[in-house]
């Protein structure tokens, strides 16, 4: 069982032998074979490969949102594999955070709702959510955007709003897919480094599929997906 007292000394994320095969008439794909890595708290670590070897499929299952052949899913020492779907949702929204390659705010509400809402989902008052979010969304320079809704933000802007949001419950585990991949590659560097930067100083682990090999070169390790397993690389070695 996980002790808090003692979280460093254990990963934020462990998987164990994930094997996933997918069924396309007669022909099995075996997207996963055996794939595990342990990501511990403070890692920066990208997760890399060509499109189509399993990457999405993989951080699906790390999120719990998909569930493996066989295999263990560990968040913070509780193997969550195996939960029902009411345990599993609650795992994911206390203990992780997401970011897509799309930023998927809500329409309707300004930035700061968006990184509110999800706060107050798990029980924080209006004003705590609020008083975090107007935190987290000044630490990216979105001071003055506070009251803007998504379509009067800027690419740039709207995934800095989306890493705030995904950082709002302040979990220990990001997983990020393509997170810059909708920008263009100067608004993709900023964000890139203000992203890494925000990590670090929240002490969240995080595992971030990227193509942007020069962007995975400036994480903390590199571990390619490949013949349905994961194998590190130095990132100096891309």
């Amino acid at each position: 069982m996980f002790d808090p007292n003692h979280q460093q000394h254990v990963p934020v994320l462990s998987l164990i032998d994930l094997r996933r095969t997918f069924h396309q008439g007669t022909r099995q794909i075996h997207v996963l074979a055996g794939a595990a890595i342990d990501v511990w708290p403070g890692q920066c670590v990208a997760l890399v490969g060509p499109s189509g070897t399993g990457k999405s499929t993989l951080l699906h299952i790390a999120g719990l949102l998909e569930t493996p052949d066989s295999g263990h899913v560990v968040i913070a020492g509780r193997d969550c594999a195996a939960m029902g779907d009411d345990d599993r949702t609650r795992v994911r929204r206390a203990e992780m955070g997401f970011i897509y390659q799309f930023h998927q705010l809500l329409p309707e509400f300004s930035a700061l709702e968006n990184v509110a809402i999800p706060q107050m989902i798990l029980g924080r008052s209006r004003s705590e959510g609020e008083d975090r979010a107007r935190k987290l969304l000044s630490s990216l320079g979105l001071a003055e955007r506070l009251d803007h809704r998504p379509a009067q933000l800027s690419g740039g802007e709207q995934q800095r709003t989306a890493i705030c949001r995904a950082l709002a419950n302040r979990p220990r585990l990001i997983l990020a897919d393509e997170p810059t991949g909708n920008l263009d590659p100067q608004t993709s560097d900023l964000v890139f480094h203000e992203l890494i930067g925000l990590f670090r100083s929240e002490g969240v682990a995080a595992l971030i599929a990227t193509h942007n090999l020069d962007l995975a070169r400036r994480m903390d390790r590199v571990v390619v997906l490949e013949n349905g397993l994961l194998v590190e690389i130095p990132p100096n070695a891309l």
